[in-house]
């Protein structure tokens, strides 16, 4: 590969554009957008609506069904959400790309770490700042610059902004994999580590909640009348930290149980709340039948147990389309002088729900930063105009035919 006059011009012309882009994400970030705060959500949407509205081609807000969640009493209630962003742009082109990234934050409303500081090493300190704010903001950079671009009519792309990846895209999921099928390679912008380093193989994820009902009686009075819901809980609990260790690259964390009652009262109500994570198909099978199982220890004796939730995200194994894939973005980073590599993770995105439906993607090209999920979030400000210009040289390369899309995707069709 070779950087033509015209893909040079475009880059030059983005690389001025870091302040800007740092400044509109520092904005963004300044609004709380926590996936259950609502009134934050659909205003941050509406600021993000107005700024992919310079795209050409079609924005709309794609309404999303409430997903079922379960509450503390162990009742089954809606989690509503604001739309998710849908831009598509030359749905006839030859080349289609999906690019996706999401608007929701892990801060909730009450948070106290609500706004962007530079620290005293120059990187920025924020919620959303790198996770992913500042990739929203990449993102947008580099498809205008794209727009300039003499062969942009060869490329046609779909653009998803969701409002729930952190809390598992189970409202997105449907549209996810309806953007994944209709194209030919994903790019999302979850950050890469701080030195650049991107996400390779991913493990899958799933969130699970037990319900366990039992008998509430007096603790004195009425004691063997009682089935306590709280101790079949920790038997289950048990069971279930049990399967740690058995097999290969499989996790599973008990996070929370919820329930209890006055110290004199049986408690008749618990709810057992778990992740589990797993590098492939296999051991996902492995890991039902095994959660199938310890689900026995609290069951009987007239205590009821319902099992919630489920996997949702597969496993993204690094197969010879993602292999081809990242090989051409590392040397289109070459192009750039920016030297491309990649590890294997145990966390999950939304390139797992693009891979599970065969469409190949890379998905930490946004800013480079660290500690996120944490009031410690950062990004590095010169990484934005960086990115920016890696994600544009991707899109015309890709416009060039020199990163072969149909043929990545081919090999995702013939694993």
């Amino acid at each position: 590969m070779r950087l033509s006059p015209e893909e040079t011009s475009v880059l030059n012309a983005l690389g001025e554009q870091g302040s800007a882009m740092v400044d509109r994400a520092v904005g963004w970030c300044a609004i709380n957008s926590g996936s259950r705060n609502l009134a934050g959500l659909a205003t941050t949407m509406d600021l993000l609506s107005d700024a992919f509205s310079v795209l050409p081609g079609d924005l709309r807000q794609r309404a999303l069904a409430p997903s079922i969640e379960i509450a503390v009493d162990g009742r089954e209630k809606e989690q509503a959400h604001t739309p998710a962003i849908a831009v598509t742009v030359r749905p006839e082109a030859p080349v289609q790309v999906v690019l996706t990234g999401h608007y929701d934050t892990v801060f909730p409303a009450d948070s106290r770490f609500q706004a962007v500081v530079t620290r005293a090493d120059g990187a920025l300190n924020g919620p959303g700042i790198a996770d992913m704010k500042g990739g929203i903001s990449v993102i947008l950079a580099a498809l205008q610059a794209f727009e300039s671009h003499v062969g942009a009519g060869a490329v046609g792309y779909r653009v998803l902004l969701s409002p729930d990846e952190e809390i598992g895209s189970l409202a997105s999921a449907p549209v996810l994999a309806e953007f994944g099928r209709l194209g030919h390679v994903g790019l999302t912008y979850e950050p890469a580590l701080a030195d650049g380093t991107l996400a390779g193989a991913r493990k899958g994820s799933g969130n699970f909640h037990v319900r366990i009902t039992g008998l509430s009686a007096h603790a004195g009075r009425d004691f063997a009348l009682g089935r306590n819901a709280i101790t079949a809980a920790a038997r289950i609990a048990g069971a279930l930290d049990a399967l740690n260790g058995r097999r290969d690259g499989v996790t599973l964390n008990v996070a929370r149980i919820d329930g209890g009652s006055p110290l004199n009262v049986v408690p008749d109500i618990a709810v057992v709340r778990f992740n589990v994570r797993f590098p492939d198909a296999e051991a996902a099978a492995w890991l039902e039948a095994g959660i199938a199982k310890a689900l026995t220890a609290g069951e009987g004796d007239g205590l009821d147990v319902s099992l919630h939730g489920g996997f949702t995200r597969p496993a993204k194994p690094f197969n010879a389309a993602q292999t081809e894939l990242f090989g051409k973005v590392k040397e289109v980073g070459g192009l750039l002088g920016q030297a491309i590599a990649w590890t294997p993770s145990g966390g999950v995105c939304e390139g797992n729900n693009l891979f599970a439906v065969g469409l190949p993607n890379v998905d930490t090209l946004g800013v480079r930063g660290g500690d996120i999920h944490s009031e410690n979030e950062f990004a590095w400000p010169d990484s934005f105009a960086e990115r920016a210009r890696l994600s544009a040289l991707i899109l015309m390369k890709l416009a060039s035919g020199e990163i072969d899309a149909r043929g990545i995707r081919a090999l995702m069709e013939s694993r």
